[in-house]
């Protein structure tokens, strides 16, 4: 009987040093390596919502290449991508560039991009000053947009950072902005009456099926 509560004793004991061991590894061990995934990975990478520009001198001893990566989440029927897919700017500079959205679909379709940045800690001194990313973006069948971004370098930016990778990805979001999708519709019909004239005052609008009937 001693032995059999000797037993469970180091056995409890086992588990309450495992569980410490656990605690341990989740407060101090965890969050190091977490944070080195995400600096790989970009996962902390969100990059700061619109900058209020101020009047700055570009620092033209130094260039900071931005790369800009453009991708469709599942689902997102449209063409996307950027203009420029590198460029060089010099800290404080303002710089102007655009990307390209073609909806090929026969519907009215809304998205959203949502942008991301590596390395993470360049988002401190990376600075958007107007982006389509600000707003969603609604296209009709066969339409498409150019959209601007316009954005500066901190000059503070830290001298080992002279590369920044910026991405956006494009999400459909359709289903939830169904009012964007009505106006569109009720602009769609307009355009079609004016260019048809009173012969044909019998356009409605579908919503449901994001098209134009008769």
């Amino acid at each position: 009987m001693a032995k059999h509560h000797k037993a469970i004793a180091q056995t409890s004991a086992k588990m309450a040093a495992l569980v410490v061991a656990m605690f341990i590894f989740a407060v101090w061990v965890m969050p190091p390596i977490y944070d080195v995934f995400c600096d790989i990975a970009g996962l902390n990478g969100k990059t700061k919502g619109k900058y209020q520009a101020v009047e700055a001198t570009a620092d033209t001893t130094r260039k900071v290449q931005v790369r800009f990566v453009a991708t469709n989440n599942n689902g997102m029927q449209w063409q996307f991508g950027p203009d420029q897919e590198l460029v060089e700017v010099h800290p404080g500079q303002a710089f102007v560039t655009h990307f390209k959205a073609y909806n090929p679909t026969n519907n009215v379709m809304v998205a959203q991009a949502v942008p991301s940045m590596v390395p993470h800690n360049a988002t401190d001194y990376f600075f958007k000053t107007e982006c389509f990313c600000f707003n969603q973006q609604v296209l009709g069948p066969g339409e498409s947009a150019e959209l601007a971004l316009k954005f500066v370098v901190d000059q503070e930016i830290p001298k080992r950072v002279n590369s920044i990778v910026l991405s956006y990805t494009l999400f459909d979001v359709t289903a939830d902005s169904t009012e964007m999708v009505k106006q569109k519709l009720e602009e769609m019909a307009g355009e079609l009456r004016n260019h048809s004239g009173a012969m044909q005052p019998e356009l409605k609008l579908t919503t449901t099926a994001n098209t134009i009937t008769q």
